[in-house]
């Protein structure tokens, strides 16, 4: 990874935090331990389909800090509008000035496995192809230019991709989630060298304990990458969502990388 002083990322101070796929697994614990950082007055927009899950999220948020703003929206982003995203924002905001906020960061964590029961072959179904993507690209991308334009007077922006392996390399039984985790991750990379003065940055999370990963050892047609997963399970070295995270942070936090890489956690 390339140093890069510029990419940095200083959290304590006055944040808005936005965090999709808030309701459980990584994005949740994201959510936590970002939240835990920043200075009182900041705000913390949490997004999901799950009313509880988020619920739960910020009650947790709250209890490691209690002075900054909690604010939650169950909010299915198979087809969100831009004007739903938009107001979304700007009721978060409460009239807040977005010049208010030392930090505005975005961290994209929705993501969805898609069908693992079918082989690339089989994938045939347009509907399935394009609800796929409206959740894990199209809305993504959407969401991404609605933040970065409310707050395109913010001091310091921080994109987050929260991508995968899977869009490097091929994965039998995972046709979408290869297709989605690369077209989305390629889209970041654009805007990051498009958008200079944006920290961008493409975090794998590596291989954690997770109910996307139960499904993928449950549901998978390849018996390679059911015991694949399963092995980490039995041997227990799979990752706990808050190992991750600490890894996450210490990136954000030690600016060693430039600004569109793809950063593993085992990098």
């Amino acid at each position: 990874m390339a140093s890069s002083s510029s990419t940095k990322i200083d959290l304590n101070q006055i944040s808005y935090l936005l965090i999709t796929g808030a309701s459980r697994g990584i994005g949740q614990r994201i959510a936590i331990e970002t939240a835990r950082k920043v200075k009182p007055g900041s705000i913390v927009v949490l997004l999901a389909r799950s009313a509880s899950g988020l619920e739960s999220t910020k009650a947790a948020i709250l209890e490691v800090n209690s002075r900054i703003t909690v604010v939650t929206s169950s909010v299915d982003l198979t087809n969100a509008p831009k004007q739903l995203l938009e107001e979304i924002i700007d009721k978060s905001l409460a009239k807040t000035p977005t010049g208010n906020f030392g930090l505005a960061a975005v961290v994209h964590n929705v993501g969805t496995i898609g069908n693992v029961e079918r082989k690339a072959i089989d994938m045939n179904d347009r509907q399935e192809w394009e609800e796929y993507f409206a959740t894990n690209v199209f809305t993504v991308g959407v969401l991404n230019s609605c933040f970065l334009l409310k707050f395109k007077d913010c001091a310091k922006k921080l994109v987050v991709n929260i991508t995968s392996k899977a869009c490097l390399l091929p994965f039998n039984s995972m046709g979408f989630y290869c297709a989605g985790k690369a077209a989305r991750e390629m889209y970041f990379r654009v805007l990051a060298a498009e958008e200079p003065d944006l920290v961008v940055l493409n975090y794998s999370p590596g291989p954690v304990d997770t109910d996307m990963t139960v499904d993928i050892q449950d549901r998978s047609n390849d018996e390679g990458i059911r015991n694949y997963f399963k092995g980490l399970r039995d041997d227990s070295t799979m990752l706990t969502t808050q190992q991750t995270t600490e890894k996450f942070l210490s990136v954000l936090e030690a600016g060693q990388f430039k600004s569109g890489d793809h950063v593993d956690y085992y990098d």
